[in-house]
Order: structure tokens, then sequence, then C-alpha cells
């Protein structure tokens, strides 16, 4: 039988490396049916908002796998990364990127037993792409982290670990500051590590992370971790191991995987025939794993590290002083399909298990306790204050903070000054604890205020299991 397998090339230098790697996979033996469609530039020159054409999302649909060459992404304007519309529209929900050594590719790290896979949230955290002007000089991101979205990835890091026979999954977060998103995800963490008493489970803060990356690389086995984290410590490890143009990658899901090169389009280099295609062979053979191809994958992968640590063949552009192109590099791999290495230890691979989840736990107490209100003023903060005061006197609410940037100017902080901007947080307490908060006194509160003052939006202050789903300002008592 054969596989039928969607084939994107990319911009740039994506039909070289396209090219080159279905040579090589046709060489194996394998048979591919591959559906051949496009995405990036050209989408977006047809006017494709999204860069993906129904086309591309049809073929996904019917053939659930996808080789993908690299697709440019604008930069400061209107349209979406195709990257992220791919992973989004399929629940891509999991980036896995290998970071392993390669026996004759050097570089500072090249003696150090480095082996562990990165395993990246792909679809939420500031990814979501949710951003407003809340004024003309504040911007917000939004960042979303969900108990379901953390499960789904914090169990399939623990799943690949048991697939490849790894012992240990690190939870990399930055809880120790965001105490709600990235501490939530710290939380789903610890709850599920349970579950796999077989594999060792550390929380390690991020900035610790990518400076043990560097110090200690050898401690890692699997890392886990939030999407914007993910995205520069993955590009961290392939720097260890000799760059982006070695760095495999997979976007995992549920039903549609996309397998591609991390690396960019180089469009200075497009069309010279002397592109490295090596990253985008290490993706094929990740997903012959995923196609449960573990032979085929197997064979190729001896084939292309015999061809860089026995020939020590390289492309001209991994390697300034060889002569070989693109295609020829191919060639030579190609001819080593067959030879071993004793070099690479082997890995027992098994399929992956993409795990279920558990039902979500719905909190036993809920209440609300008051409203943040964000508003646009070039007042003081003093001024501010007493403003919102005055007009919270009818109303159930007393005003209990004023922020900006995170900080409380209002109360004023005795002998402190802190600068602020036009982008000021008014949190209001309902006058009795007990009251319950009830929308028509909102709406009819935000009405008053925005009489006097222009705001952008409102938060409701909640409270789950008596524990508050909120955090405090610096300084707020």
């Amino acid at each position: 039988m054969s596989l039928s397998i969607t084939l994107i090339e990319g911009d740039g230098v994506g039909p070289e490396i396209i090219q080159a790697t279905c040579r090589v996979l046709k060489a194996t033996g394998l048979k591919i049916d591959w559906e051949v469609c496009e995405a990036g530039q050209l989408s977006f020159k047809k006017g494709i908002s999204s860069g993906v054409p129904a086309e591309t999302i049809a073929s996904l649909k019917r053939t659930k796998v996808a080789l993908k060459g690299p697709l440019e992404t604008p930069v400061g304007y209107g349209e979406k990364s195709a990257n992220v519309t791919l992973r989004a529209l399929f629940d891509t929900y999991a980036n896995v990127r290998p970071v392993r050594c390669i026996p004759g590719i050097e570089t500072p790290f090249s003696s150090r037993p480095i082996d562990f896979v990165i395993v990246r949230e792909n679809l939420e955290d500031l990814y979501t792409g949710i951003e407003y002007m809340q004024t003309p000089s504040v911007a917000e991101a939004l960042k979303l982290i969900t108990r379901k979205g953390s499960e789904k990835i914090i169990r399939f890091a623990f799943e690949l670990a048991r697939a490849e026979g790894r012992k240990t999954v690190h939870c990399a977060t930055k809880a120790n500051i965001l105490k709600l998103t990235e501490g939530l995800f710290k939380r789903v963490f610890e709850d599920i590590s349970t579950d796999y008493p077989d594999i060792k489970a550390h929380h390690i803060i991020i900035d610790n992370c990518a400076h043990q990356m560097v110090v200690r690389p050898e401690m890692f086995d699997v890392i886990v971790t939030t999407n914007l984290h993910g995205d520069i410590i993955s590009d961290l490890g392939s720097g260890l191991v000799g760059g982006l143009g070695l760095a495999s990658a997979a976007n995992i899901g549920r039903e549609v995987s996309i397998f591609e090169a991390v690396h960019g389009s180089a469009p200075d280099i497009a069309g010279k025939n002397i592109v490295n295609p090596m990253a985008l062979l290490f993706s094929a053979i990740l997903m012959l794993r995923h196609l449960n191809e573990f032979d085929v994958a197997h064979f190729l992968e001896q084939a292309l590290l015999y061809t860089v640590a026995v020939d020590h063949a390289f492309p001209k552009d991994l390697d300034k002083n060889s002569s070989l192109t693109t295609q020829e590099f191919a060639d030579r791999v190609i001819g080593n399909l067959g030879k071993k290495t004793e070099f690479w230890p082997e890995r027992t691979y098994r399929p992956l298990l993409l795990p279920a989840l558990n039902k979500p736990v719905l909190p036993s107490s809920r209440k609300d306790l008051g409203i943040d209100v964000y508003i646009e003023s070039e007042l003081m903060p003093q001024e501010l204050g007493e403003s919102l005061t005055r007009i919270a006197l009818p109303s159930p609410f007393e005003l209990t903070m004023i922020s900006n940037r995170g900080v409380r100017v209002f109360p004023v902080l005795p002998d402190l000054t802190p600068e602020t901007t036009d982008h000021y947080r008014a949190r209001f307490f309902l006058k009795e604890s007990s009251n319950e908060l009830i929308d028509k006194d909102i709406l009819e509160f935000i009405c008053h205020v925005g009489t006097h003052h222009r705001w952008m939006h409102i938060e409701k202050l909640s409270e789950f299991n008596n524990t508050p789903g909120f955090t405090k300002a610096q300084a707020e008592d």
C-alpha cells in the first residue's frame, strides 16, 4: 500500500529542499502518493489573507499528514502567519523539536552527549494573536492558558517520553511571576505527573532552563513548556547542535500532523541549488515514525548520518568549502542507503499514544467580588483617583486601588512617584462583601464612568473555591 501525504513546497528555498527530500524518500522504496498543494507567499499574493487556500485545507483533511517547506510570514501588516493558520485550523497542539548532537557537525558542544526533546504547546499563550491598541500609545496582548490545552500538551510530553524510552520530563514555566497563567500550566503538570510514576517529573523556571541548556544540556530528556517559551528555547536548542539548518520539527494533532523544516525561506540563496536539506530530511524521519514506518525511518536516518559523519559530505550552504549542491548531497544520501553507523545510540521507538483527557473539574464555589475597569486618561493618579471615588459614591462599588503598568499609583505611595502612561486599571470592590455582583449594576456604573472618562474594557474579579482568580498590583495591600 502507498501512503497519501500532502506536500507543501513553501517559499524561497522550499522547492529545492522538498525536491531533494522526496527523491531520497523515493529511493528508500517507500510508496508515497504526494498531493502537491500551495500555501504562503503565492497565496498571500492571490489575496488569500490566511495564506492557506481551500484546496490545501481539503487535502490535509484527506491525508491527515503533510510535509512542508518554509513559509514566509508578512511582517508588520494584516495577513496572519500561514504557519500559525495551519496549526490553528488543524489543532496541531504539540510542537516537537528534537535536540541531538550529530557526529560530523562541529559545534562548541560536539563532545557533549546532548539528546533531548522540546515539547511546545502550539496553540495558546500569546500566539492566539489577540491584541488591541488600548490607547494610542499602549498596546495589549492577551495571554491565554487553558487547563484543557495544558493537560493535552503535558500528557503528550509524558507519552512521548514513554514512546522513546526517556526517563525524565521537565516542565519549564515563568510561574514565579505569572502566577495564574504560567501557574496554571505548572499546577496541571504537577497533577498529571502522578499518572506517570515511571517518569521523573521536575519543574524548572524558564530562565534557569535556558541557562542549564547551555551549562548542563545533558540533564534534559524531555522539556514541556508554553508556546512563547517553547518557541524561544527550541531555537536555543538547535543552536547547541548546529543551527536551524539541522532542526527538524513536528506539529502533532489528534487528526492532522504537519512536519516541517523550521528554518526560514532564505530568499538570498533560493534557486542556487546550494541550500542544506538536512532539516527537512530529519523532519521526514519524524514523519515516518509518526506513520509507524520505524524501519524505513531508521534506514534513512542511518544513511544521512553516514553521509555527514563518515563521508564528511556536506552541502555548500553548510560547509563553504564544499562543492556539493543540494541535489548532489541528496545523491550521496541515496548512495549510502543500507549503510550503518556505530556511534549513534539506537532508541527503540514505539507508537505514540495520544492521551485521553480528564473530565474538567468544576469549582465547588465561585463568587464575583468586584470589577477592574481599564481607563484611558491624561490625569495624574491622585486626580483620577479622586474623580473615580466621587463617581462610585452612589453605586454599590468603592474604589480600592488604581495601577499603571501593574504598579499601584493610587492611593499614592508616600515619597514614591512612579512614572505613568495614559493607561490605568481601576479596581472596584462591592461595598458590602455579602452582596451579589449584578450585571445591571455594572452596566449602570460603567455608564456613569463613561460620562467622565474613556474606558476600554472590564474584568470581573472572581473567586473560585475561596481562592482569588486575579492578581494584585505591585504594592497593592
